[in-house]
């Protein structure tokens, strides 16, 4: 099989991989082990404190959300720089971004091809101006993503996938809802309050309160008067690491999710279902391609019917769930997909005159950059050792770390 220099962009915000909350960081760091276990050799572009393994190009020293920061659009403007840069001297076959917007400045940019991953919304006016003639090849997390831009050129629609196998099942379960995600009113975390309150049980927030001022602002404003006027009947446990979060998820009786807005995916809840934890929600964005309505929870239209439809779940196979959540939403099943485009994209750029040997052969690769040697030469999950000449960081504080 056709071994790839793959670089992987990932956003600023969370190590990769994130020790809690973090959805995107998550969906890169599976992709690289997943890519470095197949013989790939995959550079990620990420914070100083990131430990997924393969090569690392250090964006930012530490990850920005933790250390109370929200502004990270400089910190991608630099990551783009830098992936640019190496692309135009050579060491990638394949760059695939996570920055949304920002890849797409990259593809107009780089002589290799590039995958863009949007894990947003897309359907703001300018995002589809930023889209048309972009030579990004342009990836969507769910059917109902992509069709809220139908005029874009997409390579593919590929849901995301989660290592799931070890999700925690529980046979024996209390009667507490559990919602899980951001303190933000796209997510209905308040409404979550009032399903409880209505279906008279009990309920545990496992979420994270963002740092910029919107989020922090509606947090102590809106969500923490909710939260006292609830009393004991709302447990608040904030944000959980990843084990913890899915012990408290397998152990109740049913995820609640009643967002607001078009979820353009839905980690939640295939994580909900790996636990075999059935998942009440609005039918909203790319939720209906997750969730089976009567066979892995339930729609609602409103907190009043999301409340009425609570009892139903019990009647739901649970074993059943976690099963098809294990086989639709698997790390290796995204990995499978992300792969094919990759290895065609590949192919049909070295058919069409490989334009990054043609940029190469201009500017030759800077012997000081890899030590003297192509990326190939590095095994795929050695990390190297912080470099000593060559590259520096286009933004202060910010440079290579571990990465050739």
């Amino acid at each position: 099989m056709t071994s790839l220099r793959i670089a992987l962009l990932a956003p600023p915000s969370e190590p990769v991989p994130p020790p809690g909350y973090g959805g995107t960081e998550r969906i890169v760091a599976e992709l690289a082990e997943g890519l470095l276990r197949r013989g790939h050799l995959v550079t990620t572009f990420c914070s100083g404190d990131s430990t997924v393994g393969g090569r690392r190009v250090v964006t930012v020293p530490r990850a920005l959300r933790p250390a109370g920061q929200s502004d990270s659009e400089p910190w991608k403007v630099a990551t783009a720089t830098m992936a640019i840069e190496r692309a135009i001297a050579g060491e990638f076959d394949i760059i695939h971004g996570h920055l949304d917007l920002m890849t797409l400045l990259v593809a107009s940019a780089c002589p290799i091809p590039v995958v863009a991953t949007f894990h947003g919304r897309i359907d703001h006016p300018a995002i589809g101006i930023a889209m048309q003639g972009s030579p990004a090849h342009l990836v969507a997390i769910s059917a109902h993503q992509a069709s809220t831009r139908p005029e874009a050129d997409w390579a593919a629609v590929i849901h995301n996938g989660l290592t799931l196998d070890h999700a925690p099942f529980e046979r024996r379960r209390d009667d507490a809802l559990v919602f899980a995600g951001r303190v933000a009113p796209e997510k209905g975390v308040i409404d979550a309050i009032e399903v409880a309150a209505q279906s008279g049980r009990p309920l545990r927030i496992i979420a994270k309160i963002g740092t910029h001022p919107t989020e922090a602002a509606y947090a102590r404003e809106v969500f923490e008067p909710a939260l006292a006027a609830a009393g004991s009947n709302v447990e608040f446990l904030g944000e959980l690491t990843g084990q913890e979060r899915d012990q408290v998820v397998a152990s109740s009786f049913a995820m609640i999710m009643p967002s607001a807005w078009p979820e353009p995916f839905g980690l939640v809840a295939i994580e909900s279902l790996a636990c075999g934890t059935p998942v009440i929600t609005r039918r909203v964005g790319g939720l209906p391609e997750i969730v089976r309505e009567g066979v892995d929870g339930f729609f609602g239209d409103d907190v009043l019917h999301l409340a009425r439809l609570v009892d139903r779940v019990g009647d739901l196979d649970r074993e059943a769930i976690r099963a098809s959540a294990l086989e639709r939403f698997s790390a290796d099943r995204m990995t499978d997909g992300y792969e094919a485009l990759m290895l065609r994209l590949v192919a049909g750029d070295q058919l069409g005159a490989r334009r990054h040997l043609r940029v190469a052969a201009l500017r030759p690769l800077d012997s000081a950059t890899d030590g003297g040697t192509t990326g190939r030469s590095q095994p795929a999950s050695q990390t190297d050792e912080p470099a000593t000449g060559g590259d520096e960081a286009p933004w202060p504080a910010a440079g290579d770390g571990t990465s050739a």
